[in-house]
């Protein structure tokens, strides 16, 4: 579990730094003024920006179930190709959730990665409670 572990940190991470690129040239174009970004108040941001802001948020919601469910599978010595398998497809669907999301961000997509995600974190987590 550690390597799909450490791909979720690992985009999670590209995401932080796509953000920052999006709010370092918006405020370069003069799209936004830079003191919005002291408390994120003023006047609206630009949709790719707040966009980009909004998915950070996101990786630090749910994922959270997957970290827990992760180290409960290492600690518990249940790292199987079951658990390995769900793993990998919850990075992958998450992976699909960001590209969707900071590109044309289809809702029902989106929602569909989404649900895809939860669905392998619910089979983690019912898998470490029926062992």
């Amino acid at each position: 579990m550690l390597y799909p572990m450490f791909a979720m940190v690992m985009l999670t991470m590209l995401v932080l730094v796509y953000m920052a690129v999006i709010r370092v040239r918006s405020v370069a174009n003069k799209q936004v003024d830079a003191k919005y970004f002291r408390l994120m108040e003023g006047d609206g941001l630009p949709r790719h920006v707040a966009q980009a802001g909004r998915h950070v948020a996101n990786l630090f919601e749910t994922p959270v179930l997957f970290y827990a469910a992760g180290i409960l599978t290492i600690v518990m010595n249940l790292s199987g190709t079951l658990t390995i398998a769900l793993g990998w497809a919850y990075v992958g669907c998450r992976l699909v959730h960001a590209a969707i999301h900071l590109t044309y961000n289809h809702p029902l997509h989106r929602m569909l990665a989404f649900v895809l995600s939860l669905l392998c974190i619910m089979g983690l987590w019912l898998i470490l409670i029926i062992k």
